[in-house]
């Protein structure tokens, strides 16, 4: 609104400015007139006639009212006309808007073209005079920053169309008023250069007369302007008003209905609160109470819920705990696993070797010699504490598989046999328990999955591992499930267990009741026995399910590899992918080096363009040389053409090297696009390579040829143009030689005009030269830069190539991998099946024995409850003593055989027990001595191997050695003949030759040198890998060491108690099935042992892909962490931006559509109207165009609109290059991404760090978790022992109380027998007395009867009560024992009492800590899902909102592209605007120079008809032949006309093109507008809706109005109802309680009849007690004696197998050690061997050496005698005495007799020299001579000897052959003792007559002692050799001494 305001204004304004402008011109007027009235009144009349004066002023005023008055009428008339005008015009004027837009555009170009001429023409005035240049560039600058801001302000103009016409006058004042002052400008500098040109001749009257013309045009053209301009804003402001009363009043009617609507809602309201106070308030209370009600129970449900809530996030937690301790056991295999590949790895390294050795050895066995050399024993016992620490290794991993098999298998029978019972009850409740928990599981899946789905539209690269990870969730948790279930079967165990005891408590007060019925306790039994069959075939069904399960399990594992396999594929891609973008980095760097290339190229191209300019140069001087001064004006115009030619040229090249350039960048362009496509579509690059790579090794051929063809193009264009230009300069040469003869200058003053012009247009061209020549250095760097984009490119693409084949055979063979693997875990699938199936029949073998075991102890309870009821049958005392004695010995045979068969029986069972234990231990040992054979096999093939291996490499040695002594002897002959500095300079070359051939290898070497690192690379992390290997196997050997050494010792004494055992067990073992099935048993176990080691090599593989894809998962999670982060960054971020745009974007857009619309339309309007005046002009140029007389004026026109086109193109261009500048930034911008992107990275990488530190948390708390489940399960295994030690103690009470039960029963057996005696006794003393009168033969008779009766049965009664006397000894005993156990018993349960009390101490501070671990856990957990959820509402905002962003992208992209059109149309009609004043400001200039012409030319034609008059008899020819000339310049001119002609047509048809873009946008606008209008149809039908909804509304108030009514009428029935009820109720509760009453007094009469009758019950339940405790003791004191013989069994079984096992380990220790002697004693014969070859070599040497000495004694050393012989000679005569001296010094003569000899004379000497010499001079060799002896020859004797002396230190005859051990390589210190010894044993062939090399002391041995040992001297000069010649020791010569004193030191010696 303000700036609508402020548009009025600035309107009104102006327009009230105009008004008072013109009043004020009518009162000046009117003030005027007055004054000079009253002044000629005041002049003509005297002052009394006052009168007369105001009569004349009266009627004055009368007469200038009358005026006013008729102007007044007048001006109304004209309004009433301009209103009916308006509105006929109005309708025109919006079909002239788009005309006059364009108009305004052409208007705008022209003004830019002005100020472009402007700016030349400045610039020209600064060349010749600096001064004059600097207000018209103020002006410029001036008017072109007010145009730029009056733009702006233009813009920011608002709604309504008052404010936009106001704005498009104003602009069009100011363009009109800028066209004004730039023609005025231009005239300015067009007379100043005038003047510049012309100097005196600028102050013409003509220019003054064509200057006052414009000035007087120009006023024309203005008042016209403003009076138009006038009538236009009457015309718009009336528009304007009729628009706002439309607008105000369509204001008004939506304020009145939004009134009328507001009131009928009142209205509404306030009928509806009147309503509802009618109501009753107890209805109301009554709904109050229901609503606290409701509330109540929401509350309640909203609790319980919650209680929901917390028990399913318990259950969470479970899952969780679950699965960590899944992950931890996976962890703890993993770990297992990885030790044991790595054992296995080093094993078939180890093989590898030894099969590598062996190959070797077979080679090298043919020409190796028959030589033994010491075996490397370390490697041996490597091996073989590798193996040894391999099967150790294995063992504890089958040991404590099998044990954790056995345990499980234990404890799952024990769960088992007391869940059987009572499964069959809680079945159901666990069935129901079970079914919810998978509903609730069902559900947290489904909104896992949906959390799941969310995050995967985020995340589609990762989709394939989201999925992978909800597979592994789900299966998880299913597993998870099972645990959990598992737990609370376990748990609900224990409660039946609790329940069971109190079912037997009752069970056992139920027997006491019913005594009597014994029989349906047999028959409830037998039903039991059935339910425990039963029980136990649904336990068979739950081991089989369980089997299922595992099956199930192992089907999920193989999925998880197979989808870790994936994983790894994935990102191998992504490795790929990353080095393809390494190596395209490499190619733009080198693209860049190839740009540098194009560069050089394109500066040879410009120097050959200099060049050519140098030689357009040189050929102009020439042309100014040739003319004459008089045709300046020819030479000019020829000039001209000539530069027209050159700039033609260089605008065709600079047009094709545009081109080029164009191209160029196109091409660069592509490539870029072509490989980002690359980089992002690097999953495709697979299936499409070959096409590919096709596809741009024909781009590159294409590209790669297309800028040499540009190239080899440019350079012959080049040429062509040169060779135009000599051509055309040769041509104009001889039309100016014509022309200057057939014409000459009538006219100075056109001549100078026309010269005045070619100078302008010189500068205009030199101007273009320049410019041109940038632009073409600009071309070249653009060239240059293309060129080198596209060579990088092509490097590019060409290195793509070659990775891509290279990872296509990577494919392949990761696919051959791929399916041998799965061929692999095929095989190993079926033998797990067949390993399943095995121990599924052997568990099966085993239920089966327990159920025999349950059996057999059945049918001896049975027998024990015979024998019970047998002993329980008491003899009733009778008076027949017989039948008693004879019924209890027939019952006592009974008792006897019942019990022999019993023991017969337990025997039986226990030999069974004993041979199936035996045969398990014969098969483990046979299974043992099995696997030690093939130990020792194994270990004897790898000795042998050893041994080959070692003797071929010894033997290699020795030849190697060999075949260097020889080359040593071969060097040694070759080097006899020369000198010691010769041999030095031998051994140089050959360490010189060694440096060169490293130095070779390594330059060979430096060309791999990429390869090599990377191999050394792999080398050193394989050698990390194989150091850790050895540190475990170092440890591993030590620690079997350690227990080796415990062992021994303990083992030895176990061997020899168990040799007694293992006899008889072999014994037992003769039987012919069992061996039959130890060795079928020997064939299945190798097989599983083939099928196992291939198992474990899968197993190894899988493990390490296990491995490889875990990292990559933890790094796949890390990622996404990061990736979570940046999500919740950009979430904040778009929620800003939301608001932002939600709040501004659309008001703005709307904004701004409009006021550009708005411009549009003004701006057509403007140029309709320059259009008609350019129509106008041009019908005026055409009407004088077509007169002979104006030609030469249409071509300059003409030119200069080619100028103007020219500069048109410049701009063009300048707006292109702008464009470009755009691209630049958009680039930097993208460039400046990749840095925020690479930040990112970072703050991932720190990410996955934290994410990494979290996963280390989590370890810890597992491991926490694993010591606390570990401490909870001693503490299980430490109760299960209490309840143990308790029942042991129980049995051990009950055994006591059955003894001492069965002594009472013994006791009151013998007095029973007493008292039969004695009563049998009293009824014989009766019958004695009763008859005395009997005959005394039948009383002795019988008397005798009776006394052997009698002696009987005392023998009777004696044997009995010896046996009653055996058992109360053997009672006694056994009290005793029992006592002692009791009392061990007793120590026992204090120590475990004492050790009870410790570890409840430790378990209340375990359960302290594990609480508050639990609490930190929980806490954790909670905060961890709060997380988790927090985490998923976020990524569910971030999908939101990304969807949003999208959108709002799209919309605002939509309106930048709109806003960008109408911006870039209302620019285009600017500059056609412009581009219309521009033409119309020339056609204007060009009218005013055609008059001023047409006047000159008139005048001119008057002059020439009098000097034609004058003339025509004189020059009537010459006039004749410059009328030819005239003629053919005619038809030249005639000819550029009709060029001119056709461009303007050109010109034309572009209009017509920029006219249908123009229609184009029209449409557009119309169509925006459209969519306008239907937006607020839109808008409207909203509104419309809106009320409907207000309607709708209205109508719900009202139902729900009527529906309260119904519902407080309904509440009033209810309680109405409720009270009858109420009612109801009471009188049924005083029913109820009459009732009540009645039946409690039933009740107390019901208790006393109970009471009654159960005093009578406790009276038969205690005597049925008494009964059943006397059977049930009975009953226990057997089942204790059975269990207790059960006991000692078990417990002798228990010592044997410890007793096997212990001999099984002695019986190892005892072969490890066995085999260790074995191979010591085998290495000690072996050494034995090699000494005695030793003792034997060094005999040999000793022989030879003493052989050589003994040989030697009596030979001379021919060479050193020749040469002492020659160098005296050699000496000169005077010094020859000393040499004589030293011979006899070094002989032993001594001094007086060397004097004596002297003073002989020269005789003596000759006859010493021939005896001296002897006849072996006749074997002395000739020597040759040194070069540098020769010369030598007046030298001193003293340095002749030295010399003699060197070449005397050389040995010159070759070594004795050595043994092999002291031949070693050149360098090394055993090689020169070898050097020293030869010399040796040469020196010592020659020790008798040499007498220089005698040794010095006598008593030194000729052998050193200790062999060919260090401590002997170290030159050959020095050795000990005879004990009779005197020595001395040479010494090193150094070049610095002198020879004199060496020879000194000699003689001192």
């Amino acid at each position: 609104m303000s700036s609508w305001l402020g548009g009025l204004g600035s309107g009104l304004g102006q327009s009230l400015g105009q008004v008072g402008g013109s009043l004020a011109s009518l009162t000046g007027q009117i003030s005027n007139f007055t004054k000079d009235m009253l002044m000629e009144g005041t002049e003509d009349v005297p002052a009394d006639s006052g009168r007369e004066e105001n009569e004349t002023t009266h009627s004055v005023l009368r007469s200038e009212n009358e005026r006013l008055k008729k102007l007044y009428t007048d001006l109304e008339e004209k309004h009433e006309a301009s209103e009916l005008q308006i509105k006929q015009q109005s309708s025109s004027y919006r079909s002239q808007l788009q005309q006059k837009e364009e108009e305004i555009n052409h208007l705008k170009a022209r003004q830019t073209a002005l100020q472009d001429e402007l700016l030349r023409l400045q610039s020209a005035a600064e060349s010749a005079r600096s001064a004059s240049g600097g207000a018209p560039a103020a002006n410029a600058s001036s008017s072109f920053s007010y145009g730029t801001s009056h733009r702006v302000s233009a813009f920011h103009e608002d709604d309504m169309d008052f404010g936009d016409v106001i704005s498009s006058q104003q602009e069009i004042n100011r363009l009109s008023n800028e066209v004004s002052r730039l023609e005025s400008e231009l005239g300015h500098w067009r007379h100043v250069a005038q003047t510049k040109v012309q100097g005196a001749q600028s102050s013409d009257q003509t220019e003054i007369c064509k200057l006052q013309n414009i000035i007087k045009e120009l006023k024309q053209n203005r008042s016209q302007e403003i009076d138009d301009h006038q009538h236009e804003m009457s015309v718009l402001q009336n528009a304007h008003q009729q628009k706002l009363t439309e607008i105000s009043r369509r204001h008004r009617e939506e304020l009145s209905d939004y009134e009328e609507r507001i009131e009928e809602l009142e209205n509404l309201l306030q009928q509806g609160g009147s309503g509802v106070t009618v109501t009753d308030h107890s209805k109301v209370y009554e709904m109050q109470n229901t609503i606290q009600i409701l509330q109540m129970e929401k509350v309640e449900s909203t609790k319980k819920i919650e209680d929901l809530e917390h028990k399913i996030k318990e259950i969470h937690k479970r899952l969780s705990s679950a699965e960590h301790d899944q992950e931890v056991w996976k962890k703890e295999r993993e770990r297992l696993e990885v030790e044991r590949r790595q054992m296995t790895e080093q094993c078939e390294h180890l093989k590898l070797e030894l099969s590598e050795a062996q190959q070797s050895a077979l080679r090298q066995s043919d020409s190796a010699m028959k030589e033994e050399i010491l075996p490397h024993s370390s490697s041996v016992a490597d091996v073989l504490r590798l193996q040894q620490a391999l099967t150790d290794a294995e063992n504890e991993i089958m040991r404590l598989s099998s044990l954790n098999q056995d345990i499980n298998l234990a404890e799952d029978n024990q769960k088992l046999q007391l869940c059987v019972q009572t499964l069959e009850k809680e079945k159901s409740l666990l069935s129901q328990e079970k079914e919810e928990l998978q509903i609730s599981l069902s559900k947290l899946s489904s909104e896992y999955e949906v959390i799941k789905s969310t995050a995967t539209r985020d995340l589609d690269l990762f989709s394939q591992v989201h999925d992978l990870k909800h597979n592994l969730e789900v299966k998880e948790q299913e597993l998870n499930q099972s645990i959990h279930e598992n737990e609370i079967l376990m748990a609900e165990l224990e409660e039946l267990d609790k329940q069971n005891q109190e079912a037997t408590k009752h069970v056992i007060l139920i027997k006491d009741q019913l005594s009597k019925q014994q029989s349906e306790g047999d028959s409830v039994i037998k039903k039991l026995k059935e339910e425990l069959d039963d029980e136990k075939q649904r336990t068979h069904q739950l081991e089989d399910d369980k089997m299922s399960i595992i099956k199930e399990l192992n089907i999920q594992k193989e999925k998880l590899t197979h989808s870790e396999q994936a994983l790894s594929d994935l990102q191998l891609i992504k490795q790929k992918l990353e080095d393809k973008v390494e190596d395209l980095v490499g190619q733009l760097s080198k693209s860049e080096k190839n740009n540098f290339d194009i560069q050089k190229e394109n500066r040879e191209l410009r120097e050959h363009i200099r060049q050519s300019e140098e030689g357009l140069s040189t050929v102009r001087s020439e042309l100014t040389q040739s003319q004459t001064q008089g045709s300046s004006s020819n030479l000019k115009d020829d000039l001209l053409k000539e530069r027209d030619t050159e700039v033609q040229n260089l605008k065709q090249n600079l047009s094709e090297v545009k081109q080029l350039n164009e191209h160029l960048e196109q091409v660069a362009f592509d490539l870029r696009t072509e490989n980002e496509e690359l980089l992002e579509a690097y999953e495709e690059v697979r299936n499409q390579l070959e096409e590919s790579v096709a596809g741009n090794k024909q781009i590159s051929l294409e590209k790669t040829d297309m800028p040499e063809w540009e190239k080899a193009q440019l350079e012959t264009e080049l040429c062509r143009a040169e060779k135009r230009v000599l051509e055309e300069e040769r041509k104009y040469e001889q039309t100016v030689v014509k022309e200057l003869s057939g014409t000459r200058s009538p006219d100075t003053s056109a001549l100078q005009l026309e010269q005045e012009r070619l100078i302008q247009l010189n500068q205009e061209k030199d101007f273009e030269i320049a410019e041109l020549k940038k632009s073409i250095e600009q071309m070249d760097t653009d060239h240059k830069r293309t060129k080198e984009t596209l060579s990088s490119s092509l490097e590019e693409q060409k290195q793509l190539t070659q990775l891509i084949n290279e990872k296509e055979i990577c494919i392949v063979k990761l696919k051959e991998k791929s399916s041998e693997l799965q061929k692999e875990l095929d095989r190993c699938a079926q033998t797990l099946r067949k390993n399943e199936t095995l121990r599924q029949t052997i568990e099966e073998k085993d239920r089966s024995l327990g159920s025999m075991k349950e059996e057999n102890n059945h049918l001896q309870e049975e027998l024990e409850r015979l024998r019970e009821q047998q002993s329980r049958v008491v003899p009733v005392p009778e008076p027949r003593t017989l039948d008693n004695t004879i019924e209890l010995e027939s019952e006592l045979s009974q008792l006897h055989i019942i019990k022999d068969h019993l023991e017969e029986e337990i025997k039986h069972h226990q030999k069974m027990i004993e041979d199936q234990n035996q045969n398990k231990m014969q098969l483990l040992q046979s299974l043992q001595e099995q696997k030690k054979e093939m130990d020792e096999f194994k270990y004897q093939h790898e000795q042998m191997s050893i041994t080959h291996t070692r003797l071929f490499l010894e033997k290699d040695e020795e030849i190697k050695n060999l075949q260097k002594t020889i080359e040593q002897i071969k060097a040694q002959l070759h080097e006899e003949r020369q000198d010691s500095q010769t041999e030095n300079s031998d051994i140089f070359q050959e360490t010189k030759v060694q440096s060169l051939n490293i130095e070779n290898g390594s330059e060979k070497h430096d060309l791999s040198k990429a390869e090599t690192e990377k191999l050394v690379k792999g080398i050193k992390e394989r050698e990390l890998e194989i150091k850790l290997l050895n540190e475990k196997n170092i440890s591993l050997t030590k620690q079997i060491d350690q227990l080796s050494k415990d062992e021994v010792g303990k083992l030895t004494q176990i061997i020899q108690q168990k040799d007694l055992e293992i006899q008889a067990l072999h014994a037992r073992i003769s039987s012919a099935s069992y061996s039959q099935d130890v060795v079928y048993l020997q064939q299945q176990l190798h097989a599983y042992a083939m099928e196992r080691e291939k198992v474990m090599l899968v197993l190894n593989e899988k493990t390490r892909e296990n491995s490889q894809l875990k990292t990559e998962y933890h790094k796949v999670i890390d990622i996404i962490s990061a990736k979570e982060a940046a999500l919740i960054k950009l979430q904040d971020e778009n929620k800003k931006m939301s608001t932002r745009f939600e709040s501004s974007g659309q008001d703005m857009f709307k904004e701004t559509i409009q006021n550009l619309s708005r411009i549009i339309r003004e701006k057509d309007i403007e140029i309709d109207a320059l259009s008609q005046k350019c129509q106008t002009l041009l019908t005026v140029l055409q009407t004088s165009g077509t007169g002979s007389e104006a030609g030469g004026v249409n071509s300059n026109q003409f030119e200069e609109l080619l100028q103007e086109r020219d500069k048109l193109k410049q701009q063009v261009k300048k707006m292109e290059e702008w464009k470009q500048q755009v691209m630049t930034t958009v680039q930097n911008m993208q460039h400046e991404s990749a840095q925020l992107q690479e930040e990112l990275h970072q703050l991932q990488a720190q990410v996955s760090v934290d994410s990494d530190n979290n996963s280390k948390l989590q370890v810890d708390y597992t491991g926490l978790i694993q010591s606390y489940e570990q401490n909870e399960t001693k503490l299980k295994n430490f109760g299960q022992e209490l309840a143990q030690v308790q029942h042991s103690i129980g049995q051990l009470c009950n055994t006591k109380d059955l003894l001492l039960g069965k002594l009472d029963i013994m006791s009151p057996q013998l007095s029973s027998g007493s008292s039969l005696t004695c009563q049998s006794a009293e009824p014989l003393r009766a019958s004695q007395s009763s008859e005395p009168h009997e005959s005394s033969q039948l009383l002795q008779q019988e008397v005798d009867d009776l006394r052997k009766s009698l002696q009987e049965k005392d023998a009777t009664i004696r044997t009995l009560q010896e046996n009653n006397h055996r058992l109360s000894d053997s009672v006694a005993a056994s009290s005793e024992v029992e006592r002692r156990e009791h009392e061990q018993t007793d120590s026992e349960i204090k120590q475990l009492k004492g050790k009870q009390e410790v570890l409840q101490n430790l378990l209340k501070e375990k359960d302290l800590l594990i609480k508050a671990k639990s609490d930190q856990l929980h806490s954790s957990n909670e905060n961890l899902a709060n997380k988790v959820n927090e985490n998923e509402l976020l990524r569910q905002a971030v999908t939101n909102l990304k969807e949003r962003i999208l959108i709002l992208e799209m919309d605002i992209s939509k309106l930048k592209g709109e806003n960008e059109k109408i911006v870039e149309a209302s620019k285009g009609k600017e500059t056609e605007y412009q581009a219309l004043q521009e033409t119309n400001m020339k056609f204007s200039m060009m009218l005013r120079e055609k008059e001023f012409e047409c006047h000159s030319m008139r005048e001119k034609a008057l002059a020439f008809e009098q000097l034609l008059k004058e003339k025509e008899q004189e020059k009537t020819v010459t006039f004749q032949q410059e009328r030819d000339q005239v003629m053919l310049a005619l038809k030249q001119k005639q000819m550029e006309n009709s060029t001119l002609q056709n461009e303007v047509q050109r010109l034309r048809d572009k209009e017509s093109r920029l006219n249908q873009e123009l229609q184009r946008l029209r449409d557009h606008l119309l169509e925006s507008e459209d969519s306008h209008t239907r937006e607020a149809l839109a808008a409207e039908d909203r509104e419309a809706k809106l009320r409907k909804k207000v309607s709708v509304l209205e109508e719900k108030l009202v139902s729900s109005s009527n529906a309260m009514e119904n519902a407080s009428h309904q509440a009033s029935v209810q309680v109405e109802s409720l009270q009858e009820q109420l009612n109801m109720v009471s009188k049924q509760r005083d029913e109820t309680a009459l009732q009540l009453s009645v039946s409690q007094e039933q009740v107390k009469q019901y208790a006393l009849s109970l009471a009654n009758l159960q005093m009578v019950l406790e009276h038969f339940q205690q005597e049925e007690k008494a009964m059943y405790s006397a059977e049930l003791e009975k009953q226990n004191h057997i089942l204790a004696e059975w269990k207790k013989k059960a006991e000692n069994l078990e417990g002798k079984v228990l010592s044997l197998q410890e007793r096997l096992d212990e001999a099984n380990a002695a019986l190892d220790s005892a072969s490890r050690l066995t085999e260790q002697l074995d191979l010591k004693e085998e290495q000690i014969e072996e050494l034995k061997k090699q000494n005695e070859l030793h003792q034997e070599m060094l005999g040999d040497a000793q022989k030879k050496l003493m052989n050589l000495v003994n040989s030697t004694e009596g030979k001379v050393d021919k060479v050193l005698m020749r040469n002492l012989f020659i160098g005296h000679f050699h000496t000169p005569k005077h010094q020859r005495h000393e040499v004589l001296r030293l011979m006899g010094s070094i002989l032993g003569v001594k001094r007086e007799e060397m004097e004596q000899l002297f003073a002989e004379g020269q005789g003596g000497v000759t006859r010493w020299m021939t005896g001296w010499l002897g006849g072996g001079s006749k074997s002395v060799p000739n020597t040759p001579l040194r070069p540098n002896q020769q010369s030598v020859f007046n030298s001193s004797f003293s340095e002749l000897f030295v010399k003699f002396l060197e070449t005397e230190s050389h040995p010159s005859v070759p070594p004795p052959k050595l043994s092999v051990h002291d031949l070693k390589p050149l360098d090394s210190p055993g090689r020169r003792k070898v050097d020293t010894d030869a010399a040796e044993s040469r020196a010592g062939r020659r020790t008798d007559v040499n007498p220089f090399l005698a040794p010095r002391s006598a008593a030194v041995p000729l052998l050193n002692p200790a062999g060919h040992g260090p401590g002997g001297p170290g030159h050959l000069l020095l050795k000990p050799i005879s004990d009779v010649l005197p020595t001395f020791t040479p010494l090193p010569v150094s070049p610095d001494n002198s020879a004199g004193v060496v020879l000194k030191d000699l003689l001192k010696q």
